[in-house]
């Protein structure tokens, strides 16, 4: 085979080597695509496994809180013990204690008539008085009434203690536990659903709290939050976006904007402390300081939202508004701002529902305190729905597990409701162009 032989075959060769190699390389990148799909594929389902683990816990422990244990008592609201002249501070957990006494009249003994009146809530006496209040005409009368029992009693009917334990470690005593049983044969003890979780403020008393006031805190102190967000971060993006000339001094502002929505929610907390409760003198716990506070920390999310929403507004709405003689600021208002409009609602919405899971800003300001009232107007002292979650987490009682995870449950659905109605909102009203 002579020289020009041998460069022919090398020439017909040398496609098919090339091919080979493409080949290779295309089989390679196909197998590193399909493995980097596995690798995303097994990070969602892992992160849905420990979500979902995470859920099943907080709804397992937090679901029995929605029901509350109660017990019938036969109670005579004996003239002797209720002084008509005082109504409003008479002993009415004598009136219980006399009518437990007349169920189990075996018990004698000063430590076991502890134990037995251990059985029913301390909040029972105000139920008394409350009916005695409303309806002074019982009294000298006998009323069938279901009383809350005390929280020991009611995790043990939940299931939630452990009655088979040596009496040492657990904090319901032997005789305790044949009371019980003995109420419940009797039909005595039900478990009712727990409109107190949901009317009440805060207590000592598990059986006794509520999420009332949490929520009505919360409430408050979102309604100043967007009250004095949405129009000044509109106004804002707005001018910096169709207004305000491009120069380093506008770019120095974007940049510090980009960088408070970056800044960790309890610098804002340090920064209300320092400003608003030391140099302004504005009450301390209350929603109206709460409020600016978290203003200062949503401003920067709505504004980043509302800028982006005005930008995707096509430039030929701005040119044909500017056409027909319409000044600038006629062309925001009437043509830009109405289409731009749901975009900004989405991020307000969003940055709100930020606002309502914040805590570390809270705690700076005071709004940890133990607050027992439903406030009634934004200077009153209040408390916030994540901070009752903190400070429920951290009593040491077993009823206040279940009462932690379901306030959690509460402020999930609040998140979940606000992130839906942004979802829905931009869906609905989203202009494609």
């Amino acid at each position: 085979m002579n020289n020009t032989d041998t460069d022919i075959f090398t020439l017909n060769k040398a496609p098919k080597r090339t091919l080979d190699i493409v080949n290779q390389s295309l089989a390679r990148r196909y197998r590193a695509e399909r493995r980097f799909r596995r690798y995303g594929l097994g990070a969602i389902i892992l992160s849905l496994c420990f979500l979902s683990i995470l859920f099943i816990s907080i709804i397992s422990n937090g679901h029995t809180a929605f029901q509350q244990t109660f017990i019938q008592l036969d109670i005579f609201f004996d003239p002797e013990i209720l002084n008509r002249e005082a109504l409003a501070t008479a002993n009415y957990s004598g009136l219980i204690q006399k009518s437990l006494r007349s169920v189990f009249p075996e018990v004698k003994s000063r430590s076991d008539k502890r134990l037995l009146y251990g059985l029913v809530s301390s909040g029972a006496s105000f139920q008394l008085r409350d009916l005695v209040l409303r309806d002074p005409k019982i009294i000298g009368k006998s009323r069938t009434v279901w009383v809350p029992a005390g929280d020991d009693v009611d995790m043990l009917v939940k299931g939630q203690s452990e009655r088979n334990a040596p009496e040492g470690e657990r904090r319901l005593k032997d005789k305790q536990l044949m009371w019980i049983d003995r109420l419940s044969h009797e039909g005595n003890i039900q478990k009712r659903f727990n409109k107190t979780f949901f009317t009440a403020g805060d207590s000592r008393e598990p059986e006794q709290a509520g999420i009332w006031g949490a929520v009505v805190g919360s409430f408050l102190t979102l309604v100043v939050t967007l009250v004095l967000s949405f129009p000044m971060g509109v106004a804002a993006a707005i001018y910096l976006e169709e207004f305000a000339p491009k120069n380093r001094w506008t770019d120095l502002i974007e940049i510090n904007i980009n960088n408070l929505a970056a800044v960790p929610s309890i610098v804002f907390g340090l920064l209300g402390l320092a400003v608003f409760l030391n140099f302004f003198g504005l009450p301390r716990s209350a929603p109206v300081v709460g409020g600016l506070v978290l203003t200062l920390m949503t401003l920067p999310t709505i504004i980043i939202a509302s800028r982006s929403a005005l930008k995707a507004v096509p430039p030929s709405i701005r040119e044909a508004a500017l056409g027909v003689g319409a000044s600038k600021m006629q062309m925001v208002a009437h043509h830009v701002l109405p289409l731009a409009l749901p975009g900004m609602l989405t991020g307000t919405i969003i940055g709100m529902a930020r606002a309502l899971g914040e805590t570390a800003p809270l705690l700076m300001i005071g709004m940890v305190a133990f607050i027992v009232d439903i406030p009634g107007s934004f200077t009153d002292p209040a408390t916030a729905l994540p901070v009752q979650v903190y400070l429920w987490a951290d009593s040491p009682e077993r009823a206040f597990v279940e009462k932690t995870s379901a306030a959690i449950i509460m402020l999930l659905g609040f998140l979940i409701t606000m992130n839906a109605a942004a979802v829905i909102l931009r869906k609905r009203f989203e202009r494609r162009w």
